[in-house]
C-alpha cells in the first residue's frame, strides 16, 4: 500500500482479505497499476448508478484523471442531471419490497417513477430537462447539425440554463465533471432512455429529424477511432453491472482486429466486473472473464477480476482506494 493512502484504504487493506473482499483489493491494486503504467481506463455504468448518487465520488475520479472514457446507459446519462436539478423532490421508499400493486399505481399517479427504493419525480426531473434540451435539439435540427446524445447533454450543462434549478453541490455531478473535460462518452441504446423516448416522440410528431441525434453505429465508429488512437499503453475495462453499457464497448477490440483486419490492435489490458449476476447458461452478464478470450476481447494474460457483490457498495470503495482516501 502507498504511504499516502488514507484511512478508508487502510481499512480495506487490513480487513478485506478473502473472497469478494479480496477480489475488490486485487482489482483496485491492478487498476492502480494500469494508471501507473500509462494505460487509459474505461468505466462502464449500467443499472441506475446515477440515481444511486455514484457521482459523489465518480466525479472526483474524473477530475483526477483516473477515468478516460465512459460507456453508460441513456438512463445513467440523464439521471445524473435529474439528481442535480430535482434532488429535493426525490422520494425514498425503504419498504419498497412490501408495496402492493395499488401502492405502486399511487406512486405513478403522483408522478413518482420508482427505481428500487428511490422515486424520481417526473415533473421536476424529466419535464424540467425536457423543455431545455428540446431547444438545443431544435436549434441543431434547424441548422442541419448532428451530435451524439452525450454532446447535447454537455451543451445543456455548459450553457448554464439549469443553474437556477441546482439542488446539490455541482462537484457531486459526474456529468458536469465530464462536460468540463469534454470526456469521451459512449451511450449505446440511448433510445430506450426517457430522453430518448421524448426525442422519438418529437420525431413522430414531425418536429425533429431522427438524424439530428447520431446513431449507435456512429458511436461504435467513434469508439473505434478513440481506441485506435489511445491504446498504445493499453486500455483497461472497469465494468459496473452488466448489460449493454459493457457489452457494446468491449466488442470494439474484436471488431477492429477481425473485421477491420487491424491485427496489431491490442486487447483490453485489464478487465474487472462488479456484478451480482450469477454464472448461468447463456448469460453474458454472468459469463466468467475467460469466456471473453474466445471472442478476442481479452488476452490470456490480461488481469481479470469479478467481484460478485452490490456495485453501490463496491464501486465507491474501489474509487476511494484509487483516490487515496
Amino acid at each position: 500500500m502507498k504511504n499516502n493512502k488514507g484511512p478508508i484504504s487502510a481499512f480495506i487493506n487490513k480487513y478485506f482479505l478473502h473472497f469478494n473482499a479480496a477480489a475488490l483489493v486485487d482489482a483496485a491494486e491492478a487498476y492502480e497499476a494500469q494508471l501507473q503504467n500509462g494505460a487509459n481506463m474505461m468505466v462502464t455504468l449500467a443499472g441506475a448508478m446515477s440515481t444511486a448518487e455514484l457521482g459523489k465520488i465518480f466525479a472526483e475520479m474524473i477530475r483526477k484523471d483516473k477515468v478516460h472514457i465512459i460507456s453508460c446507459t441513456g438512463a445513467n446519462l440523464e439521471e445524473d442531471l435529474m439528481n442535480l436539478v430535482a434532488h429535493s423532490h426525490y422520494k425514498r421508499v425503504p419498504n419498497y419490497r412490501d408495496l402492493t400493486p395499488k401502492e405502486e399505481w399511487e406512486l405513478l399517479e403522483k408522478g413518482l417513477n420508482r427505481v428500487t427504493d428511490t422515486c424520481i419525480p417526473e415533473e421536476e426531473a424529466f419535464r424540467r430537462l425536457q423543455k431545455h434540451i428540446y431547444k438545443i435539439w431544435k436549434d441543431a435540427d434547424e441548422k442541419g447539425e448532428r451530435y451524439f446524445p452525450h454532446e447535447y447533454m454537455y451543451k445543456l450543462l455548459l450553457s448554464g440554463v439549469l443553474e437556477e434549478y441546482y439542488e446539490i453541490d455541482l462537484k457531486d455531478s459526474w456529468m458536469y465533471a465530464a462536460a468540463e473535460k469534454n470526456l469521451p462518452i459512449v451511450v449505446p441504446g440511448w433510445e430506450d432512455s426517457t430522453m430518448g423516448n421524448i426525442f422519438a416522440s418529437y420525431v413522430m410528431k414531425g418536429e425533429l429529424k431522427a438524424s439530428t441525434v447520431k446513431s449507435g453505429i456512429e458511436y461504435m465508429t467513434y469508439l473505434a477511432e478513440w481506441y485506435t488512437k489511445n491504446s498504445e499503453n493499453g486500455v483497461g475495462f472497469f465494468q459496473i453491472g452488466g448489460g449493454i453499457a459493457g457489452d457494446f464497448p468491449i466488442c470494439v477490440v474484436p471488431m477492429l482486429y477481425q473485421d477491420m483486419e487491424m491485427e496489431e490492435i491490442p486487447f483490453w489490458s485489464y478487465f474487472c466486473q462488479i456484478s451480482d449476476s450469477t454464472t448461468s447458461y447463456g448469460s453474458y452478464s454472468g459469463a466468467v472473464p475467460n469466456e471473453k478470450i474466445t471472442w478476442g476481447k481479452l488476452d490470456i494474460d490480461t488481469p481479470k477480476f469479478i467481484i460478485e457483490s452490490d456495485a453501490t457498495i463496491v464501486a465507491p470503495l474501489i474509487f476511494a482506494y484509487l483516490l487515496d482516501m
